[in-house]
């Protein structure tokens, strides 16, 4: 089983990345959200979900790729779900980030879900139904929007991501980050993200 590959990339489209490594070029079906975080990249690691089809007439063994093992798992947990295959689940990582993802199943929200291209209201009610208790018991549920609760302070989403990656990138786990960095920006929703970075260091356990 591969858990990831590791090397040069050797090319990149929106729907494929090609990873060199040890002289063998890995061609790896990625989402948006991986091809956007791969840009400008010479060396990168994408963590990797093996799957192969048999029973037709020929047997196939596809790769796809992911920035992080948080996209993976959520992936993974996209494909259980009755009616959703390998290619809706890639559309729809290519069209919610993984911490809008968490958000609108945690919060039941079928109209984003249904805005997402071969997402009718019935899958997008069995994605919310089947996934909500999993990404809670996955730990990648902090995506919660911290808006939805009246007179809330609105959460610069982008900003909060950026500092759980540099977060994950320096080792700490990404739940716990998620955490950490949410609580800080409902407290100073202004804050640049190398300030965020900077507190959630302060405070992460």
């Amino acid at each position: 089983m591969i858990e990831y590959v590791k090397g040069e990339l050797a090319e990149l489209t929106p729907a494929m990345a090609v990873v060199e490594a040890a002289g063998v070029g890995y061609a790896l079906h990625i989402s948006l959200n991986t091809y956007e975080a791969l840009q400008g990249r010479k060396e990168v690691k994408l963590f990797v979900h093996e799957a192969l089809v048999t029973g037709g007439r020929d047997d196939s063994f596809t790769l796809y790729g992911f920035f992080n093992k948080q996209e993976r798992a959520l992936y993974r947990l996209l494909i259980t779900v009755s009616g959703v295959g390998a290619n809706t689940a890639r559309m729809i990582l290519s069209s919610l980030t993984p911490s809008e993802l968490c958000n609108v199943i945690a919060n039941g929200d079928e109209r984003m879900l249904k805005g997402v291209k071969g997402i009718g209201l019935k899958t997008a009610q069995r994605i919310i139904v089947d996934l909500k208790d999993k990404i809670l018991s996955l730990g990648i549920a902090e995506e919660l929007h911290v808006s939805s609760t009246p007179g809330a302070p609105t959460v610069d989403m982008g900003v909060r991501d950026e500092a759980v990656a540099a977060l994950t990138m320096l080792g700490f786990s990404p739940a716990p980050a998620a955490k950490v960095v949410t609580q800080i920006m409902t407290a100073e929703p202004d804050l640049p993200v190398e300030m965020v970075v900077k507190q959630a260091l302060k405070q992460i356990k």
